[in-house]
Formats: C-alpha cells, structure tokens, sequence
C-alpha cells in the first residue's frame, strides 16, 4: 500500500470514534503540546538509565522505544497532526521526510526504531520496537550490557535528531 494510501486510512480512522480513535487526524499545530511531547520523552530518556541502575533493564528497552516515540508524537503536533497509533505515527513521520520537512530525521533513522519488513526472528531484530517488544512480552528481565550499551548510543542518536527537529521548528 501506497504512503498516500496510508495516511487516508490513518485519517478515516482518526474520524471514527471521538478522542478515542485509533488513527490521525488533522488538527491545528500545537507548540504548547509539542512542549509537553518533548518533555515527556526527556523523561523517559533519562529512564533508561534509572531502570538499568535499578536492575530494571527490561524496562530500559520500553524507555527507550517511548522517549523517540514521544518526540516523533510532538513533531505530529507541530505539524498540525495527531496520532494514537504507533502505525500511522511512523508512516506521517516517514511522509514528512519524504516531503523533506523535516531536514535531520531520515528514513533509515526511522527503520532503526521499526521496520515493517522485518517479520521474522523478532527476538534477534536490532529494531527498537521490536526489542522494547520482545523485553515486555517475553519472560527476561534484563539485558545484557553489551545490549543496554547499544540501545542507549543508538536511542541518544536518534533522540537528538528527533530533538533537534522540534527545537528547530520551536524557535
């Protein structure tokens, strides 16, 4: 399906069911919103580290995956849309950069957070999400160092990239 295609799906479904839908819509650019995204994905930033030193680490990948996906929730907001559906979020996100409106993100950055074309073998995917999936809905509770390592250098990258776009389009 088309990327065209998708977004008109997200959107349809964004009509249905009030506040409580479960796609996008359109709605007027939100700084103060924005704001409020970009402060929550500090915090569940500066989480990955607390769940680790906690003994928490499980709960580091979940941090991690939620500190992009807010600061991807408050690109949406300053540009005029909102989303409550992680799939129509990256497929908005994926068209902005496309579009070229947003200049630091790119599409592989995006991929590193989720690939739909990655099906098979989740357990062993270097993706965000689905390592923040395979921590929640396997029986481990921690990951191991090297692993933790990883995913905080390649969640800092991506954060300041997602960070640096809606510092941009704040000032």
């Amino acid at each position: 399906m088309s990327i065209k295609n998708k977004i008109k799906k997200c959107l349809d479904e964004g009509e249905k069911g009030g506040e409580r839908h479960k796609g996008l819509k359109n709605v007027a650019q939100n700084t103060e919103k924005a704001k409020g995204h970009l402060a929550k994905a500090i915090k569940n930033f500066n989480a990955i580290t607390d769940f680790h030193d906690m003994q928490y680490s499980d709960w580091s990948a979940s941090a991690a995956f939620y500190a992009l996906y807010q600061g991807l929730l408050a690109i949406l907001s300053l540009n005029g849309f909102e989303s409550r559906n992680q799939s129509c979020t990256f497929t908005i996100i994926e068209d902005l950069i496309l579009r070229q409106e947003l200049k630091e993100l790119t599409v592989e950055d995006l991929r590193k957070i989720f690939d739909k074309s990655v099906t098979e073998q989740l357990e062993h995917s270097d993706k965000i999400l689905d390592l923040r999936e395979e921590m929640q809905y396997s029986t481990k509770t921690t990951l191991a160092e090297q692993e933790f390592q990883h995913l905080k250098q390649k969640t800092k990258m991506l954060f300041d990239k997602i960070r640096t776009e809606i510092e941009t389009k704040l000032s």
